[in-house]
């Protein structure tokens, strides 16, 4: 009786361990550069929901031949299963790669690659010493609650090796920037606000006062009496989240909920997409029901005596120099590029205010709107040196967006 009891609980075990057996499929991807020129860490992503796949995606393998590349499953709308499939991928003029992809029911060591982006968001807590600031995941609070400065980078602060970038959890909603001399993650270590020691050791720093303007491609609202861009307020809820960590691509949002904008009630999602290797963001605007006729507006700060560049259909960019913070006396003036890109087909006119250079922009009878931001600092060792050198960029960075690689999943096993 006992053998038999045994063996009848090894095949038990039997059975439940291959019903945790990971469940796996494998399909071929293929990913084309029609462009002329070459594309480097390109980002890639594929939707599970086209993969048609009978089980829930956790996590995937990614091959080029035999060189597995790194990637990530992100799971957006906290159901359970991956809804993304993001990788970077190197690619030449005019080439053509076929991947092999393996998606996995089983989820993904979080170490698996090495990070090439970090992200953090903190509550400040005065009895902690520095950088041991409790990090969350996500914070809504009432629209009439002010938390600016209960969060430690006052928002969610994300990096790349390049830049970094953050939030300001408010009604104003702004993308402030923090430039790096060398390529590397300091906001861990920084916590956006280097001190001596770290100043000395060639940290960077925050590099724009951003103050009421929509610093680097904050969406706002537009006053057309006042001629002039207005805050995400009143609403009746704010949200944070970061809802990626790496390590390909972090994701950061801010939500609000009943934004009474004009004749409006909006629930308005602000997603920033930031990949290793890159300095510039993608800005994903998502609503819950198709908009109407309402204008917003974006672009870049007037950074003060900045020079600016436009190129009237889409493309607004700033060079200036001036004091990052108010202490004007422990910390000097910073010069920093500035960089925004709007689809022409959202454009309603290019405006300008007291503080900002802008596009009007109006999507109606859609639910999304996608554009993107950049910046450089002058103290980057890697970076642009003067106005003319930025604005070439900008130019050629709009040429890239424009000349987007084609993916197709050509077939499964």
């Amino acid at each position: 009786m006992k053998k038999f009891c045994q063996l009848g609980l090894c095949l038990a075990a039997l059975c439940f361990g291959t019903q945790l057996a990971a469940q796996e499929k494998t399909f071929y991807i293929e990913v084309e550069n029609p462009w002329q020129q070459s594309k480097t860490d390109y980002p890639v992503v594929v939707k599970t929901d086209d993969l048609k796949c009978d089980f829930p995606i956790a996590s995937a393998t990614i091959y080029d031949g035999e060189q597995e590349i790194a990637s990530q499953t992100d799971d957006l709308d906290r159901d359970g299963a991956g809804d993304e499939i993001a990788f970077l991928l190197n690619m030449p003029a005019r080439t053509t790669k076929q991947l092999r992809l393996v998606v996995s029911s089983q989820e993904a060591a979080p170490d698996r690659y090495p990070a090439r982006v970090y992200a953090d968001m903190k509550i400040y807590d005065k009895s902690n010493k520095r950088n041991k600031h409790p990090k969350i995941n996500s914070l809504s609070v009432p629209g009439t609650s002010k938390v600016y400065n209960n969060l430690y980078h006052h928002g969610p602060a994300f990096e790349s090796e390049l830049v970094a970038y953050r939030i300001y959890f408010d009604q104003k909603q702004t993308i402030d920037i923090y430039g790096k001399f060398n390529k590397g993650f300091e906001v861990e270590a920084s916590g956006w606000y280097p001190d001596d020691k770290q100043l000395a050791q060639g940290f960077g720093d925050d590099v724009l006062l951003v103050s009421g303007s929509c610093g680097v491609g904050a969406l706002k609202g537009w006053d057309a009496k006042k001629q002039k861009a207005i805050h995400i307020e009143p609403v009746a809820e704010r949200t944070a989240t970061i809802l990626a960590y790496g390590p390909v691509r972090t994701i950061c949002q801010m939500a609000v909920r009943d934004w009474k904008y004009g004749d409006s009630r909006l629930n308005m999602t602000c997603r920033y997409t930031l990949y290793g290797g890159h300095r510039d963001a993608q800005v994903d605007v998502i609503f819950d029901k198709p908009l109407g006729k309402e204008i917003f507006c974006t672009g870049v700060q007037n950074v003060k005596d900045s020079q600016s560049f436009s190129d009237h259909k889409g493309l607004v960019g700033c060079w200036g120099t001036h004091w990052p913070v108010n202490d004007t006396v422990k910390y000097a003036k910073e010069t920093v590029g500035l960089g925004a890109y709007l689809p022409q087909k959202y454009i309603v006119s290019e405006i300008n205010d007291k503080v900002n250079y802008l596009y009007q922009v109006q999507a109606p009878k859609q639910e999304n709107i996608t554009y993107y931001i950049t910046f450089t600092s002058m103290k980057e060792t890697f970076g642009y040196k003067s106005p003319e050198a930025w604005f070439e960029h900008l130019k050629t960075w709009k040429q890239e967006l424009d000349q987007p690689c084609t993916v197709k999943i050509k077939k499964k096993k």
